[in-house]
């Protein structure tokens, strides 16, 4: 005890890698999503014993957060097992975080002796191991940090894809670090530009990870953005006949025949991982949006109607099993104003305005779709123009932001074809051009600004 008040033992912690130290905040999760999303890859074996190892060593920080110490302590017991059980027993340098988990989590428990345990376990693995004892980073924390940065926010999307980078250039054969790259690229690569990192890094993610069909979906999802649908439905059926009944695999596979095969059979197959997993938000989600498809390409009311029933008794279940779920929030929200069904739709609006600006994400889809639906569903002119406008300056270049600036064009020309010295009509085309740099004025409007300044 007397240790820790002299303070060196405060500096060894400090010094350490793992979950306490890699300033994980809690507010910036949602830490009851994250917690299920966690428990359900442990649930479902969607890893090998190694990437659940990681997954352990995460849960008991979320459960330290959470203030459930001892099941905190659990999980890092079966992360010990778990690698142990992958690589063999001589395995101290890919227990590195685990073991700086425990000092710091006894630290918190106030149970000093054990503490001060794990950090003489951590000096003799320096001792051993020189790569280990240098100041330079180890691939084994580095990769693990990747995949801990990754899972907890979006927020830390950049700097898991920094440290997935840094750990491959020391071990750029190791399989989970290739995937975890080719993951977080996927999910961060917005466009499709020629050269696409995503692209390539899934290929080399699949040579390291042959077996791993959830990979496999992915590089299908993004050859299909580059028309490339041959090799993509060859690798959607490799990965449905390996991998039938795996939820992660089948919510991919839905996902793609909802946007590039039969509607039909991705709604069935939905539903089949939703027996598997039946509190998958992404399922849920993945549904809705099948039967909004399906809706609108109905032509008949009472047809149209029991779809968008469908579409949204799934989003409502997307968003009660994941709270913050803000793009399915937005829908919804839509859903009710078609529905007519206005303060529920105003209702789910503001939480998902809520909730985007706790987490900093979805802020700017959110501007539009609220622009429209005050446009559209409650005749209000002047806010819709500011959410256009709002959307607009956040992110001109962006598909959002191109819809804004051509919804604000309409409105700008509607109203010059009723009076050409309408001063609002030419303010929202002088504002898109102050954003875009683009010139925007119509005919009547630039014929009006040459009399104006003649």
């Amino acid at each position: 005890m007397s240790y820790f008040k002299d303070k060196p033992a405060f500096v060894e912690l400090a010094e350490l890698e793992c979950h306490f130290t890699w300033d994980l905040k809690k507010e910036d999760t949602n830490i009851t999503d994250l917690l299920t999303r966690l428990e359900q890859h442990r649930d479902l074996n969607l890893g090998d014993k190694a990437g659940d190892a990681h997954t352990h060593n995460s849960l008991a920080y979320v459960k330290y957060l959470l203030g459930s110490n001892e099941e905190a302590l659990t999980n890092l017991k079966k992360s010990v097992e778990l690698t142990k059980d992958f690589y063999g027993d001589n395995c101290d340098e890919k227990l590195i975080v685990t073991y700086g988990n425990f000092a710091w989590l006894h630290f918190h428990m106030t149970q000093y002796d054990e503490c001060q345990s794990y950090l003489e376990k951590l000096k003799e693995i320096k001792e051993k191991n020189p790569a280990v004892s240098t100041s330079a980073p180890h691939p084994q924390v580095l990769g693990e940090k990747a995949w801990a940065l990754f899972k907890f926010s979006r927020k830390y999307y950049s700097r898991a894809q920094e440290c997935f980078k840094k750990a491959l250039e020391l071990e750029p054969e190791d399989g989970h670090w290739n995937a975890g790259y080719a993951i977080v690229l996927y999910r961060t690569e917005t466009k499709c530009p020629e050269d696409s990192s995503a692209l390539k890094q899934l290929r080399r993610a699949i040579e390291t990870n042959p077996d791993n069909d959830e990979l496999k979906l992915l590089l299908a999802l993004k050859l299909a953005e580059f028309k490339l649908f041959d090799e993509a439905e060859d690798l959607v059926e490799r990965a449905l006949e390996m991998s039938p009944d795996s939820p992660h695999v089948i919510r991919y596979v839905g996902k793609y025949l909802r946007n590039y095969g039969p509607i039909d059979r991705s709604i069935s197959l939905l539903k089949r991982a939703l027996d598997v997993s039946p509190n998958s938000a992404f399922i849920h989600h993945q549904l809705a949006l099948c039967y909004k498809k399906i809706k609108e390409q109905s032509r008949e009311q009472p047809e149209c109607q029991r779809f968008r029933n469908l579409t949204i008794s799934h989003f409502e279940k997307a968003i009660t099993l994941k709270s913050g779920f803000i793009y399915a929030m937005t829908q919804l929200a839509i859903l009710y104003g078609e529905d007519g069904q206005i303060d529920r739709a105003e209702e789910v609006f503001q939480t998902a305005f809520f909730a985007a600006k706790q987490k900093i994400e979805g802020l700017q889809q959110l501007y539009l779709y609220y622009g429209e639906f005050q446009q559209y569903r409650k005749r209000n002119q002047y806010l819709a123009i500011k959410y256009y406008k709002d959307c607009l300056q956040m992110a001109p270049d962006t598909r959002d932001g191109k819809k804004s600036a051509k919804n604000l064009r309409k409105i700008a020309d509607k109203r010059l074809s009723y009076n050409t010295n309408d001063t609002r009509a030419l303010g929202i085309l002088e504002f898109i051009e102050q954003v875009t740099g683009e010139k925007q004025f119509t005919a009547e409007g630039c014929e009006h600004l040459l009399e104006t300044t003649s």
